[in-house]
């Protein structure tokens, strides 16, 4: 199958990562395979793990109980939980294998330099995900960031992954500050992450092609893959 085995989307909260996937859903089969080089694909979001949380702790909450994760205002109450997560897509990632019959997996988070950054989280995933790992970074300014955040929350489904939404003041203290420019400063194409190669790609979303799922979106994501997938094919011949 020419296509990638495991695609990891990341990027700031509301860049247009679910947005992507919702949109090659909608892609038939033997043309995602030959556009975009992502067939039967399987997902793997950290924020239904990280909203089960939530809704836990708000359960103990209200039965007089101590909050396990989050506070009261919505912070995990240790940083090491954003790394937890991570490990948590790693044993997903793992157990979804034993019976998996597609060809990729695309797994979705983000973070910010507060609670780690990347540079913490890509620690954190096993040797089984990333010998297989390429990296499609979608890439807005904070500020474009905060926008779409602002546009996509509807308070009546804070569960959905396409309609879930932060406050400007939780965004910004999260999500401000990246460390991704930090950490492929000296690698332009690929990155060293432990013993593993793992090559990476610029999706520049500053424009926003990606609410309106027309044809612009397709075509960028098209040139981005096929330069992804020859970095991949280079490590993986």
């Amino acid at each position: 199958m020419n296509a990638f085995e495991i695609l990891l989307l990341i990027a700031r909260p509301g860049a247009g990562k679910s947005e992507i996937i919702h949109y090659l859903k909608s892609i038939p089969l033997e043309e995602r395979v030959t556009r975009f080089h992502i067939g039967w694909f399987d997902e793997i979001d950290d924020f239904p793990m990280l909203w089960t949380w939530f809704e836990e702790d708000a359960l103990l909450q209200n039965m007089g109980k101590p909050r396990l994760h989050t506070t009261p205002e919505g912070y995990f109450k240790y940083q090491y939980l954003w790394d937890l997560l991570i490990e948590r897509i790693s044993l997903e990632h793992k157990k979804l294998l034993r019976d998996f019959k597609g060809d990729t997996f695309i797994i979705e988070f983000s973070r910010g330099s507060e609670h780690g950054g990347y540079q913490s989280a890509f620690q954190h995933l096993s040797n089984e995900i990333l010998q297989d790992l390429a990296i499609l970074y979608i890439d807005v300014s904070w500020e474009e960031s905060l926008r779409k955040n602002r546009q996509r929350y509807n308070p009546e489904r804070p569960d959905s992954i396409l309609e879930h939404g932060l406050s400007d003041e939780k965004l910004e203290r999260l999500y401000r500050e990246i460390d991704w420019a930090e950490i492929t400063a000296d690698s332009p194409e690929i990155l060293q992450i432990r013993e593993y190669q793992v090559p990476y790609v610029v999706f520049d979303n500053e424009d926003d092609v990606t609410t309106n799922q027309g044809p612009e979106l397709g075509k960028r994501l098209e040139m981005t893959l096929d330069t992804l997938w020859s970095r991949y094919k280079i490590i993986h011949n």
